[in-house]
């Protein structure tokens, strides 16, 4: 890339010189309000996609100047991805963690009903759009992770056509449909639910401060009394306690468990968010302080979000270009639009839960991190959170077997 050898960046070096470029565009872009919506933190994840379109290839070679220098582009951007995720998801985790069992308590049944409703809904676009429109169901199952923006249910896809396939070819055939579908709907999949959750409550005319105070209702008196006695803290800024987090939420993570064709796991994503929330809970192992201060989590949540952004955005971008197709798309729109619409419906006239719980739930709900960081700023409380960690969980059970289902069952 020119513009890295003109000012002598090269290598990885450049490679960090364009994330904070991107970060720095991304949030200018993101400040920039119409009629009161802004795209806010995805802004970063809009820039990372036309970098990626326009500039991916001359990064790759940049990177590296030789045959593997697009794996070795997509490897470091995917430890972008990671490391941004862990730090968003684990400090999730960590804030909604002291009102979270109490909240889910009160909630249980809403969260686990909202987050079927959610994931069935788009489960059934997905199979409409098989029987009736004749897509593919390997297509139309990458459709679906991308429209739900769902790393798990991508994986599971991949290893059930993997499974269903009679030959090598076939599975190598069906495995890039997985890709090409989850890569057309993943844009819309981020940048629909960020919207979402920032016109309902102006469409509603919802007034904040009262909502806020709905939702104090439900989280007051769930958070443990604890012993204001002396323990060990490994450091001031809570860091040690964070990764401990991370390790254990890993290790958790890595456990795999037979279904179908295929193995569920939490991964790392899952794991390291229940890690959080119950040592969060808990706030101590014997005389070890477990306690983050928030200041750190919060810096941790959106410096973690913006570089999941960066590192799924890029190589998202340049597929998206590469693979575009109008109907696929199309059919993506429609996988993330009902749900939401389906999921925030039932909440309000059924369940009738309050609207930041409504809007939690329904980013658990989509398994969308980008919405979550977004509500959390609309909502002007991380207390949404917990909603958000209730029904992450449930949704991702729900989407890894029914993705395997529909392919199983429409070959």
């Amino acid at each position: 890339m020119v513009l890295g050898t003109y000012f002598g960046i090269t290598g990885i070096t450049f490679l960090l010189f364009c994330v904070f470029v991107i970060a720095c565009l991304g949030y200018a872009l993101g400040r920039v309000t119409i009629k009161g919506v802004s795209l806010g933190t995805a802004g970063v994840f809009v820039v990372a996609l036309l970098f990626g379109c326009f500039f991916y290839k001359p990064l790759s070679a940049q990177l590296l100047t030789t045959a593997n220098s697009t794996n070795y582009a997509s490897n470091a951007l995917k430890i972008i991805e990671n490391m941004g995720l862990v730090l968003f998801v684990t400090a999730v985790g960590f804030i909604a963690g002291p009102n979270f069992f109490g909240g889910l308590k009160k909630n249980f049944k809403s969260y686990i009903l909202l987050g079927v409703i959610i994931i069935l809904s788009s489960s059934l676009v997905c199979v409409l759009c098989v029987k009736v429109f004749g897509c593919n169901s390997s297509m139309a199952v990458g459709i679906l992770s991308g429209a739900l923006t769902s790393t798990p249910a991508f994986s599971a896809a991949k290893e059930t056509v993997n499974a269903v396939a009679e030959t090598a070819a076939q599975a190598a055939e069906l495995e890039s449909m997985v890709t090409v579908g989850h890569g057309i709907a993943y844009l819309f999949g981020v940048v629909g639910v960020v919207l979402f959750v920032q016109l309902v409550p102006k469409f509603a005319k919802a007034n904040m401060a009262e909502e806020r105070a709905k939702l104090r209702i439900v989280n007051d008196g769930s958070r443990l009394s604890r012993n204001a006695g002396k323990r060990i803290s490994l450091d001031g800024f809570g860091f040690g306690a964070f990764a401990l987090a991370v390790i254990l939420g890993m290790c958790l993570g890595s456990i795999k468990i037979p279904m179908l064709n295929s193995t569920f796991s939490l991964g790392t994503t899952g794991g390291t968010l229940i890690m959080a929330l119950v040592l969060a809970h808990f706030g101590h192992i014997g005389p070890l302080d477990l306690n983050v201060p928030k200041a750190t989590l919060e810096v941790f949540r959106e410096l973690g979000l913006m570089l999941f952004l960066i590192g799924a955005g890029i190589p998202g971008g340049a597929k998206f270009v590469e693979l575009f197709r109008l109907e696929y798309f199309l059919y993506g729109v429609v996988m993330t639009l009902v749900p939401m619409f389906v999921g925030y419906f039932f909440a309000k006239k059924v369940l009738k839960i309050s609207m930041l719980n409504n809007l939690g739930s329904i980013t658990g709900g989509m398994t969308s991190t980008p919405a979550l960081g977004t509500l959390i700023n609309v909502a002007g409380t991380d207390d949404v959170a917990s909603a958000y960690a209730a029904t992450y969980p449930i949704a991702l059970v729900c989407v890894v077997l029914v993705s395997q289902f529909i392919i199983l069952l429409f070959p």
